[in-house]
């Protein structure tokens, strides 16, 4: 595909595509949870995007305009004239920014828990503080040191599978330390591209159909200031979007399709079916 070699996961065979955007430092594996609840009506093509899993690892095309062409390029690899797009946290800003440029190839657009995130609605809006916010997650220790600090913190979901799809979002250095895929240079650059092209921006030009599915916390994050400034900026995104609607998912996390897949597939099957 063009300067990218892309690797996908496909499931559903023949069956209407879908396309499943992953979030930022993730891969196309996201969707391994989610995918059997959907692949019996639906073909879900899920990419590692560019700097991310298995694919290129380009060092610039991270504004939302290629991304969105890349997608393009990938439906039309598979021929795919027009398709519902799903985006997972980043994904739901790739996807939204794919809808809102390229109407006629996306048919509705699901957001889970992303798409919103929006600097500007920050208590302190600056770009230091959106940087912040949102700077590389930690990734340290070896293998094993990676996946007891992850299985420990997901605990309540956790399974061999998700030792799985945690690996494909990293490498091992030659210092046997573990780094995440998407390099920072590249993660730099998707940060000043939400910063400069903010959902206040892209979502009141989305004509088709769009849903934000959002996580609603857990108990023990309920009332927090992260927990109100994400009910903010969802507000936002409802009020923003012309043709568009929010449903929350209540006590889960921000990666819902590893706690509540068939819950979030069922919010999913609906919206596309037109309810």
């Amino acid at each position: 595909m063009g300067e990218l070699d892309v690797h996908y996961l496909d499931w559903g065979g023949p069956n209407e595509p879908l396309l499943a955007l992953h979030g930022l430092a993730s891969s196309g594996h996201w969707y391994r949870r989610l995918a059997p609840f959907l692949s019996d009506r639906y073909r879900v093509i899920a990419p590692d995007q560019r700097g991310h899993g298995a694919t290129t690892q380009a060092p610039g095309g991270y504004d939302w305009q290629t991304l969105a062409e890349d997608a393009i390029r990938l439906l039309d690899h598979f021929g795919i004239s027009r398709a519902p797009v799903l985006g997972h946290s980043w994904g739901g800003h790739v996807a939204s920014n794919l809808a809102m440029r390229f109407p006629d190839r996306v048919s509705r657009v699901v957001m889970i828990d992303g798409g919103f995130q929006d600097g500007g609605l920050l208590p302190n809006p600056t770009w230091e503080a959106f940087r912040q916010r949102l700077a590389p997650r930690l990734v340290a220790g070896t293998r094993d040191e990676y996946l007891e600090r992850l299985a420990a913190n997901l605990s309540f979901c956790w399974g061999d599978d998700l030792a799985e799809i945690a690996l494909t979002m990293v490498y091992e250095g030659e210092d046997g330390q573990m780094y995440d895929n998407l390099r920072p240079d590249n993660h730099a650059q998707v940060l000043e591209t939400m910063w400069n092209e903010p959902p206040s921006v892209v979502l009141p030009r989305i004509t088709i159909p769009a849903l934000v599915v959002a996580a609603g916390p857990r108990a023990d994050r309920a009332n927090s200031q992260f927990s109100r400034q994400r009910e903010v900026m969802v507000a936002a995104a409802e009020a923003a979007l012309p043709n568009g609607r929010v449903h929350w998912i209540a006590d889960t996390i921000h990666d819902i399709g590893y706690h509540k897949p068939e819950e979030l597939a069922s919010v999913i099957r609906d919206f596309l079916a037109g309810n």
